[in-house]
This record gives structure tokens, sequence and C-alpha cells, in this order.
């Protein structure tokens, strides 16, 4: 099934909803910190510290697809023994990960570092050590809060999937480097400690509405 097989504004809806899910996604600490400290140890300029989120963003995505791949595959041959239930699954695991992100949200509050300021000493690794360590830190760590989108779209078609992982690589290299050059602009006490807040909540809240609309379209 090709993109326009879908009716627009679901196609638009769904796309979307997978572009706010990896932001959101990528605003968790280890998407945007790990970056932050290993580019001040390094002295990296910002478009070293950019490169770096861009590669290994898209590692995290690739990963991510691969593992979704899988997952609409044994998916699919799971469909012929319990037809319909694919959708169900799908919008039940976005809810309940919806759930746990909110739940979470509401009763841990977000530990930052609030110790004194880091030296910048020399760097004690090679700029290629450094770099390969942060992609293959997030490549080896699919977004689990992503992959229930793909089990949804399981019976779409290989074109639906392709555009859902673009929008997703969008979503994470995009979120990744904001709250990569905020924390590195100094806001990250103030700004992004309230958004690490908040931010649980609108994932939460997110991925139960998608798994809502999920749940209503196979209806």
């Amino acid at each position: 099934m090709s993109p326009s097989d879908l009716e627009q504004p679901l196609l638009l809806s769904l796309l979307g909803g997978g572009f706010a899910a990896a932001f959101l996604h990528a605003a968790l600490p280890t998407h945007w910190l790990p970056f932050v400290l290993v580019g001040r140890a390094q002295r990296w300029s910002v478009p070293q510290v950019l490169g770096a989120v861009a590669t290994a963003g898209l590692a995290h995505i690739a990963t991510t697809a691969l593992v979704g791949g899988l997952i609409v595959m044994a998916g699919l041959a799971f469909d012929e023994w319990i037809s319909g239930l694919l959708p169900w699954i799908s919008a039940g695991l976005l809810f309940l990960l919806g759930l746990f992100y909110l739940s979470r949200a509401l009763i841990r509050r977000p530990v930052m570092a609030g110790g004194p300021a880091l030296d910048l000493a020399e760097p004690t690794v090679s700029h290629r050590a450094a770099f390969w360590g942060l992609v293959l830190m997030l490549a080896a760590t699919p977004g689990e809060v992503l992959l229930p989108f793909y089990l949804g779209q399981a019976e779409e078609g290989a074109a639906v999937l392709a555009a859902l992982t673009l929008a997703f690589a969008a979503g994470t290299v995009l979120g990744m480097a904001v709250f990569t050059m905020l924390a590195r602009a100094g806001w990250s006490v103030l700004r992004l400690e309230r958004w690490a807040r908040y931010e649980g909540v609108a994932l939460g809240l997110a991925l139960i509405t998608v798994g809502l609309l999920v749940a209503t379209h196979h209806h």
C-alpha cells in the first residue's frame, strides 16, 4: 500500500504523531546530555557537536526501523492466526507506554546535575573515539516508544512505513539538536529542568492519544 492509498488526513495525523513522539522522546536527557558533556570535554565546536547529534540520531532511528521491521514481519505472520488483533495490541502498547511515562512524570522529579561546573581539561580520548562512542550509545538502543507505531501500521505497506521512519528521523534529529543546543547555551539548569518535568506528561498524553486514534480507526 502506498501513502496515497491511506486517507490523507489519517496519513498526516500518523506522520505528525510520529514526528511529535520522536521529538518528545528526544527530550529525554539520554538523548542530549551526553553530547553536551562530551562536547565540552572534547572542546568541540557547534558543527562538531551537531554532526555527532545527527549521526547518532540517524543511527538510533536505523536501529529502531530494523527492530520495527522485524516486528512488522512477525506481526503479519501472527495476524494470519488472529486477524484484526494487531491494531489492538499496538493501541494497547501505546496506551500502556503513555500511562508509564505519565505516571513516572507525576511521581518522580527529574534529577539534574547541580554540582560544580566541570573543568574543561584536555580531552582524554580521541575525537574519533568520542564521536563513535556517542553514535554507538544510541545505535545500541532502539526507541521503544516508537516501536508500537510500526506494529500499528503493519498492514499499510512499505511506503507508509518508510514515510513514518522519515518522520521519526526528522523529529529525533531536530529534537536532539534543539535540546543539545539549549543545554550548551546554558539553559539546562533553569529551562530544560522545567521542560524535563513536563516532558513525561506531554509524551504520555501524546502516546495515549495516538493509541486511542489507532484503536478507533481500526474499530
